[in-house]
């Protein structure tokens, strides 16, 4: 359960960070076609968000990359926090996870949709490696047409999500056209 009453520190992600706190904080992200997946052990209190922008870190580059740089891909990120909740003796049977994100924010009416886009290909990449990784997903958000703000208590391991506007509703803007002066 969420307490207004405690002041808690708060972390906010950018695209392409991960960050695992160890005392109750708040960690908050935007999310559109990117994934934020969160890592909660009630056990020993330990909670872990990322906010990856591309679904899969390229082979060529897999053994060379940072974690700097690794967070921005889906399954460098899981894999990533999995080690991590490993060396603090979390056991991956034990961690809640859900998944959130995913949108198809930057599809507009001439975007071929032939080709998954790059949401669908984020939150699939997210699924096969938490299942490949031995997690299991308690609750997501996914997909749609809209972005979604996240505030998640690792304290609680709740997840606040508010969806933002949907501009898929919103009237498409008019084309300027040139008017003839007679």
């Amino acid at each position: 359960m969420i307490d207004s009453e405690t002041e808690l520190e708060e972390v906010y992600l950018q695209p392409g960070e991960m960050f695992l706190a160890r005392e109750p904080t708040i960690i908050r992200t935007l999310l559109g076609s990117c994934v934020g997946v969160t890592f909660w052990s009630r056990r020993l209190g330990i909670g872990a968000l990322c906010h990856a922008m591309l679904p899969r870190c390229p082979e060529s580059s897999l053994e060379a990359v940072s974690p700097k740089d690794g967070y921005r891909y889906v399954d460098f990120a899981i894999r990533d926090i999995g080690r991590k909740l490993d060396e603090l003796g979390v056991h991956r049977s034990e961690v809640e996870v859900k998944v959130f994100g995913g949108a198809d924010v930057l599809l507009g009416e001439d975007m071929s949709l032939i080709k998954p886009s790059l949401g669908n290909q984020n939150c699939d990449s997210a699924f096969d490696v938490l299942q490949a990784e031995g997690f299991q997903v308690m609750a997501s958000s996914l997909r749609g047409t809209s972005g979604l703000k996240l505030h998640f208590y690792t304290e609680s391991g709740d997840v606040l999500v508010r969806r933002l506007e949907d501009r898929s509703l919103l009237p498409k803007p008019r084309k300027k056209t040139k008017r003839r002066r007679a």
